[in-house]
Formats: C-alpha cells, structure tokens, sequence
C-alpha cells in the first residue's frame, strides 16, 4: 500500500524564484530563509518519495475570478508553467502521476467532496517556487506531482475546518491505494501577509508561530477559524494556511514529528514559515 512519509510547510512568494533566478540565496536578505532548506533536502534524497502531492492555490493564471473551483486536482500527465507577472523565469514541466490522482478523485466523490478534475492545467509559481526549492536545479524530474488547488483568491472560500477535511480525505486515499510508492505532503503558501489595501504589508510573527505550533500539536484549534478572522490577524493572504491545513489533514492522525522549523519574517513582506513533520507510525 501507499505510504505518506512526511509533510513540508513552505512560502511560495514569487520573489523567492525570482531570488533562485539571479543567484541571490546567499545575500544578507535572504540567507536565514535559503540556510532552511539543505537539511530538507537531505531529508528528500534519503526518503526518495515517488510522489508529490503539492497543495497550492492557483492565483490567476489558470483559475480567474470568473472560473474558481474550490476544490481542484490536477490528473494530467505533466504539467506545463508559466509566469503570471511576477517574472519568474519557467521551469521545466512537472511529471504528473495520473493513476494516484484518479484514485483520489473517486474517493473524493465516494466520501462527499466534489473537485474539480482537471487534466490539462498549467501551474503558476504557488507550485513551481516550492518545487525549486526543494528539489533545486530542476532535479525534480524524477518524482511524479499532483498539484492540488485549493481557492483563495475569491470569497466565498472553503472553511479551514473544510480544507483540513479535504486533506484528511486525500490522506485516506493514499493509505488505501494498492501500489507500493511512497508520498511526500506539500501544503505551500503563507504565512501572514496582505498585498493591497490599507492594511497592505500587515505581518503577525506571534499568530505566525501560534499556527506553527498547533499545524504539529493540535490543528484542530485552528479550525476554529473563519477566513474573516484568519484575515483580521493575518492579512488577507492568510487564508493559504489552508493549503498548510490540507496537508496536516493528510498527514494523519496523532501528532508528528517536528523534524526541523524556521521562521524568517519579513521576506517580501511576508512570514515565510516552513515545517518538516514526520508521521508517527
């Protein structure tokens, strides 16, 4: 059977590419966030997972306000990107993994939640940052992707209760799927950060780490939630701590392993947090 073998929180801001573009991982601004990243990857070469299953949201490049699913799974046979104005430069395609996805879009549909399929999808930068920086120099090739998107661009958005047992749903679908491949977690995006209006650059360090904690400990309390007030502590790009709810929600039940956490804020006017947990067996 499938085996989840661990979940990684990470930012996908697009300065992050940008700053992998020009070769400024080392500069003073950068540095603590970059340094976070090696043991990680260590951590990938020596687990060497088959697949990804990447949580993100789609910010427009393929899934505008006129056409938002809450829920979406990608269930093509590769995955092309592209820069959606922030000047990222394309990576090569990511390698889709079409039976897993499959198989978890009809356990979706059997245990009464309804994606949207799509099987011909680019990805933006909420999949191609998190996929670079973990597996730098496009050395991804080797691992098959299913991108999961989750809206959080367009009210009415999906409850954090609801994200979290979205991911708990997918989870159940690996751990009965009858192929022997091991899968690694990706929940991207956040943490506090507002890119417009009057609250605009609005970050919480303290609410930040808070999540933190209780994504390991007890996410149940951050189900507690409404969008609205994850807005009101956090900016109103706060609400990508679905796609970090999504994966705990896979990840399982009982409290994992915190294997390794940084926190660097501001990067780009943003809380960038990123976790490495471990499932207990």
């Amino acid at each position: 059977m499938a085996k989840v073998i661990g979940g990684i929180t990470t930012s996908h801001i697009p300065a992050i590419g940008v700053a992998i573009d020009k070769g400024l991982e080392d500069t003073p601004y950068y540095r603590d966030l970059f340094a976070t990243y090696p043991p990680i990857r260590e951590w990938l070469n020596e687990e060497k997972p088959d697949i990804a299953v990447l949580f993100y949201n789609d910010h427009g490049l393929e899934m505008w306000l006129d056409k938002k699913p809450t829920f979406a799974i990608g269930c093509a046979p590769q995955y092309e990107n592209a820069d959606e104005g922030w000047g990222i430069k394309p990576i090569p395609p990511l390698t889709g993994e079409t039976e897993l996805s499959w198989h978890i879009v009809n356990h979706l549909i059997e245990n009464d939640f309804d994606p949207t399929v799509c099987q011909d999808i680019k990805v933006d930068h909420g999949a191609t940052v998190p996929m670079t920086l973990l597996w730098p120099n496009h050395n991804y090739q080797g691992i098959k992707v299913i991108p999961v998107a989750i809206n959080c661009e367009r009210h009415p958005m999906p409850k954090p209760s609801r994200s979290y047992a979205f991911g708990k749903a997918i989870g159940d679908a690996i751990r009965c799927w009858d192929q022997d491949a091991k899968v690694v977690l990706l929940g991207t995006g956040g943490l506090s950060h507002q890119l417009d209006g009057p609250r605009a650059g609005i970050l919480n360090a303290e609410f930040d780490n808070y999540c933190m904690d209780k994504l390991v400990s007890d996410p149940q309390e951050l189900c507690k939630f409404s969008n609205v007030e994850l807005i009101e502590k956090g900016g109103a790009q706060m609400v990508e701590l679905a796609m970090w709810l999504a994966m705990r929600g896979a990840l399982g039940e009982g409290v994992p392993e915190e294997r390794l956490r940084n926190y660097v804020s501001p990067i780009s006017n943003t809380g960038v947090g990123v976790q490495l947990l471990i499932p207990q067996d």
